[in-house]
């Protein structure tokens, strides 16, 4: 397909964005400038995709012509490229129809992970730690950070909930699938029988939410300081440094005790909370999409059923695509980016389809 005209489109709004950033007057608005910002660094992306796409197809014409050559070392040399040159020209083609798209402002954006053991009791909130670990494994693997924001652990060494806050290049487009109930089937070390038991854990990623995207009143908190339990320390125990935050108009509450102080758990404390209700205006935008791409990027609905992981077949499978993996114990050390690159293409080709490309 050519692009050169969505291409032209592109560089004309490059331009336009970038006199309006070198503007000295542009964070006489800091809404504005936070998205003049984003959309400039992301049309910036496309033009540098476009230009390496050119380039590799210029290469691959090249090499081509270079293979009829008369020579036999030359044409065997060129030959020898072309199958390397033909996967990066499709692999950047098919970045380049997605980056052309309309624009989804979170894609950039880092995320939240909330993850909550559902049914199931000690098995579910085990499998919880097992996944928050599989999260923070595949934001190493990205090149990410993974930060602890707040955590309950359960008497078993599990976690009845854990907050993570993934940070990093396009987190959200990548971690937003992963919003639904993720369910386990195995032999829980407790059961004599050898019978498999099936537990649930509910995962909602959330787009990071800066503040001026929610305006948060003071008039509208009531902030309780209270001491923080379960383990921590001798100080954690001595202190009345755990923070409970309550959203009067949306009834929110976020509690925070991991931090060392009062002001640090007051401050991861708002920013969950921000999140939390950047999360609840986004949800109300998604109803404009279709039922069918809704549930492929994870609308955080937390009753649907979206991957099952089974250990006696060592099997992993989406029910969203129909996408089967038996690589269980790679997947939960982090490498799941064949449902990623699956879902994304079924997203593509549903957003393709909406625009018309």
């Amino acid at each position: 397909m050519d692009y050169s005209a969505l291409i032209a489109k592109r560089r004309l709004r490059f331009d336009e964005l970038d006199a309006a950033v070198g503007n000295p007057d542009l964070f006489s608005n800091p809404k504005l400038a936070t998205e003049l910002l984003r959309e400039h660094r992301k049309l910036r992306q496309t033009l540098d995709l476009w230009e390496r796409h050119e380039d590799i197809q210029r290469q691959l014409a090249d090499n081509e012509e270079l293979a009829k050559s008369e020579d036999p070392d030359l044409s065997a040399m060129a030959a020898e490229e072309i199958p390397a040159l033909q996967k990066e020209s499709a692999r950047l083609a098919e970045d380049l129809q997605y980056a052309l798209l309309p624009a989804d402002p979170n894609e950039d954006r880092d995320a939240m992970l909330e993850i909550r053991a559902g049914a199931g009791g000690d098995e579910a909130s085990l499998f919880a730690a097992e996944l928050m670990r599989m999260y923070q494994r595949h934001a190493e693997l990205r090149g990410w950070k993974a930060e602890h924001l707040e955590s309950s652990p359960s008497e078993v060494g599990g976690f009845k909930e854990v907050i993570l806050k993934i940070t990093g290049d396009e987190v959200f487009r990548f971690l937003k699938y992963e919003s639904g109930v993720h369910r386990v089937q195995r032999v829980p070390a407790t059961e004599a029988q050898g019978r498999i038991h099936t537990s649930t854990v509910t995962v909602a990623v959330m787009p990071e939410a800066e503040e001026v995207d929610v305006e948060i009143k003071a008039d509208d908190l009531r902030i309780e300081v209270c001491r923080a339990g379960g383990a921590g320390g001798q100080h954690v125990n001595r202190t009345e440094s755990a923070v409970q935050i309550f959203h009067l108009p949306t009834g929110i509450m976020v509690r925070c005790e991991d931090g060392r102080s009062q002001i640090q758990n007051k401050e991861k404390g708002l920013q969950i909370l921000r999140t939390k209700l950047y999360e609840m205006k986004l949800r109300e935008q998604q109803d404009a999409h279709s039922a069918h791409r809704r549930s492929l990027i994870g609308s955080g609905d937390r009753s649907e059923k979206i991957r099952t992981y089974n250990f006696p077949q060592s099997r992993v499978t989406d029910h969203r695509i129909g996408h089967t993996s038996h690589n269980l114990t790679g997947i939960l050390d982090g490498d799941f980016f064949e449902f990623t690159h699956e879902l994304q293409k079924t997203e593509m080709a549903e957003r393709l389809a909406e625009a018309g490309l």
